[in-house]
Parts: C-alpha cells; sequence; structure tokens
C-alpha cells in the first residue's frame, strides 16, 4: 500500500571512468565489497556476455545504493552497508530495492516503499530514490474532518 507521503529523496550522479579506475585497480575485490551475492552473480553473467556491460551494472548499483543512502539520511553508516542493500530486477525488469541484515530490520521500523530508477550512457550513469513514510497509525476514536 502507498501512503502518498515521501520520507526521503536520494540521487547520484556518477562517472563511469571512476568506476572503471577502481575496478582495474582492485577487481573483484571491489565488485565484492560493492554488490550483494545476488548482484555478484548478475554482475558476472553480463561481465562474461561483454565487460563493458559488467563495469555499467556495477556503476549504476553504486549509484543507486548511493542515492538510497541519502534518501534514508544515513550515508554509507551502519547499519547502511553496501552489500546490504541491492538492487536488482523484477521480472518485469524494473529494478527494486532488497535490504537484508540489520539495515533491513532499521528500515522496517522507519520506512515504507522505496523506489529507485536508474540510467546509464557511455560516461555517466545516474540513479534516484524515493522512500516512502510509513503508514500513520490509526486513530483512536477521534475524527478529524
Amino acid at each position: 500500500m502507498s501512503t502518498g507521503a515521501i520520507a526521503g529523496i536520494g540521487t547520484d550522479l556518477l562517472r563511469v571512468d571512476r568506476i572503471e579506475r577502481i575496478y582495474a585497480r582492485h577487481g573483484d575485490r571491489f565488485v565484492r565489497r560493492i554488490l550483494g551475492a545476488d548482484e555478484q552473480l548478475v554482475h558476472a553473467r553480463r561481465r562474461a556476455r561483454d565487460p563493458r556491460r559488467g563495469i555499467l551494472y556495477l556503476a549504476t548499483r553504486f549509484a543507486a545504493k548511493e542515492a538510497f543512502s541519502k534518501a534514508i539520511g544515513l550515508g554509507i553508516h551502519m547499519p547502511m552497508t553496501w552489500s546490504r542493500a541491492q538492487v536488482l530486477n523484477r521480472p518485469g525488469g524494473a529494478p527494486e530495492i532488497r535490504l537484508s541484515g540489520p539495515l533491513a530490520d532499521w528500515y522496517a521500523t522507519r520506512f515504507g516503499r522505496a523506489h529507485v530508477s536508474m540510467t546509464d550512457e557511455t560516461d555517466i550513469v545516474s540513479a534516484f530514490v524515493v522512500i516512502e513514510a510509513l503508514p500513520a497509525a490509526p486513530h483512536s476514536k477521534e475524527h478529524t474532518a
């Protein structure tokens, strides 16, 4: 159920060459730090088909997680970690944020649905996240007009 109230908004704009440089220096260690287990599988498949698609996948997920961390007001500070927030595609292709561990517990007590949009070009990626507020608790027998 959508509440309509917005609790947070985050955005990130990232140059792809930044991710390329980090990946060239740290390789799979960087991938394991940034991506959760399910994202790592997708990244490996995309990279095997086309190394450029692997870099763009890594860059869009990095940007989405940055945008998400801004929207929830934590930045990359506990309980927010890179791998606890995965950005995966639903069967129809739309991206969604899936949380795990302490981040999922922390988030569930504070926020409603998270909406994410990502885009990539040759040299730049962008992500935008909107966080819904939790639905208001039903009021006891009070009535407002």
